[in-house]
Formats: structure tokens, C-alpha cells, sequence
């Protein structure tokens, strides 16, 4: 294969990891080196994905996503597409010997968005699974780097932390995720009569979630921790900002952490991690 067009492929993937998210790509930057272009990779198709059923609007989404998965698949199988960001992940998938199990049931949980769902406990913590633990996993398969032994122990607290992230993102985006796309996914929640006892409960179920992470990322190869353990106290800083206010102000604003604590949290960590305290 070309290397000239995987890597331009994989630039491409890492333009939009730019683009859509600060914070993610602050975190890959503090990752060796070595692991730059495959999590760029991953986050470039999982990015595509979320578009689709987030905001192409007036388009049909169902069909979009529909051909996407053909395309996905189609990739992995002749380790060759047109689309920039399918071949640069199929080249992570190939190479990290990804299970196709996770990019089926990552489509699937995308595919549960274009539907108006009632999340029970079993949908959500399905669709929690296929949209975020699999993506950790996917990372996670890249991290271990064939180390088999090392990426079974791994895995539940690299699903523990993804789960978190999600829920996370769920309180913060249950104004927009409700208002503009008629989701709640927290199970027999009712916006309309969401409290301070409802996020209370939700609250502790992440807590958890973080707590059981934690082990993990620092059992972590050295060369990936930091970048994984900056993603976790980012997620924390913000879930902890969330705790600190009532259920009225989640349904009226997004709650955000701004980009000077951002880098606050970064020169903490990188501290941190030279001193060997992570």
C-alpha cells in the first residue's frame, strides 16, 4: 500500500479530531508519539458516525448511515478505501487487530439514535456500551499493543472509564440532546420532572464508574497513561462541576470547563507524570 496515501489519510483523520474537539486532541498530544495517528484514526470514524445521526438534518440520515456501514466494512475487508477516513482506520483495525465486533456494535448504538427510544436499564447501558466502552476498547487494543494478557486485564476499567465519560456527556447535553433531538437516555427519566434526587442517583451510579476506572489507567503502559489519565481528571473536573449545581441549571445551560483550567489540568498532570505520582 502507498504509504504516501496512509499518511495523508491519517492527516485527515487528524484534522477533524482538531476541528471537533480540543480537549481530545490535547490528550492524544501528551501520548507517545508512536500512538498520535492510530487514536486519530479511531476518533476520525467514530467523529463521522456521530455526525451522521447528529447533525445532518434535512438529509436521510438512515440511508447515510446505512451506506456508511457498507463503506466501513467494504474497507476493512479490502484494506483500501477512497474515503480518507475509512482507509485510515481500517489501517488502525488491521494493524492493532481490532475486533470487528466493537465497529458493529459501535454501529449499532449510532443506529439506536435515529430512532425516538425509551431507554430502559438494558438499551442504555447497550447503547452506552457500543458508543462509548467499545471506542475505549478500541483505543485500548492500540495502547497494549498485541499484548493480549495486558489488554483482557484492561478491559473492564477501560469500559468503567468510557461508560463515564458518556454518562457524563449525557448530563451535560440533556438540554440540547432533548430540545433539538427529543433523546434522554438516562432510564425512566422525565425531563420535564428531572430533579436534584434524579441527578443525585445518576451522579452516584458515575462516581462509581470513575472510581473503578482509576486502577486501570494506571496500570497502563507508561507511554500512554498521561494522555489517558489527562482525559480522566478533564472528565472528572467537569462531572464535579456538574455536581456542584441543581438539576434547573442542566436543563437550561451546557455546563463547560474553560480552556485556562483545561491547561491548568494539563501542566498538573504532565507535573505529575514527570515526578512519577502517575
Amino acid at each position: 500500500m502507498d504509504q504516501l496515501f496512509k499518511n495523508t489519510c491519517m492527516q485527515c483523520s487528524k484534522v477533524i479530531t482538531q476541528a471537533y474537539s480540543t480537549s481530545f486532541t490535547l490528550g492524544i498530544k501528551t501520548l507517545h508519539k508512536k500512538f498520535h495517528l492510530p487514536i486519530y484514526g479511531i476518533y476520525g470514524f467514530v467523529r463521522l458516525a456521530d455526525e451522521i445521526v447528529d447533525t445532518f438534518h434535512g438529509h436521510d440520515k438512515r440511508a447515510l448511515l446505512r451506506d456508511f456501514r457498507r463503506q466501513t466494512y467494504e474497507a476493512v475487508e479490502q484494506r483500501l478505501s477512497l474515503n480518507p477516513v475509512l482507509h485510515a482506520f481500517q489501517c488502525v483495525v488491521h494493524e492493532y487487530s481490532i475486533d470487528m465486533a466493537y465497529i458493529e456494535a459501535f454501529l449499532k448504538s449510532m443506529e439506536m439514535d435515529l430512532d425516538d427510544q425509551v431507554y430502559d436499564r438494558a438499551l442504555y447501558e447497550e447503547y452506552i456500551y457500543g458508543s462509548a466502552e467499545v471506542v475505549g476498547l478500541m483505543c485500548l487494543k492500540v495502547f497494549c499493543e498485541g499484548d493480549q494478557e495486558m489488554f483482557e486485564r484492561l478491559k473492564k476499567p477501560a469500559c468503567s472509564l468510557g461508560a463515564a465519560f458518556q454518562k457524563v456527556n449525557f448530563l451535560r447535553d440533556m438540554k440540547s440532546d432533548y430540545k433539538e433531538r427529543g433523546r434522554v437516555y438516562f432510564p425512566k427519566v422525565d425531563y420535564g420532572k428531572f430533579s436534584n434526587k434524579c441527578k443525585a442517583e445518576i451522579e452516584q451510579d458515575i462516581r462509581k464508574d470513575f472510581d473503578d476506572a482509576f486502577a486501570g489507567i494506571m496500570a497502563l503502559p507508561r507511554s500512554a497513561r498521561m494522555g489517558v489519565y489527562l482525559a480522566y481528571v478533564y472528565y472528572l473536573k467537569l462531572f464535579r462541576k456538574i455536581q456542584g449545581l441543581p438539576a434547573t441549571h442542566i436543563l437550561k445551560e451546557r455546563v463547560r470547563v474553560p480552556d485556562n483550567t483545561k491547561f491548568a489540568l494539563l501542566l498538573s498532570s504532565y507535573l505529575k507524570y514527570r515526578l512519577n505520582a502517575i
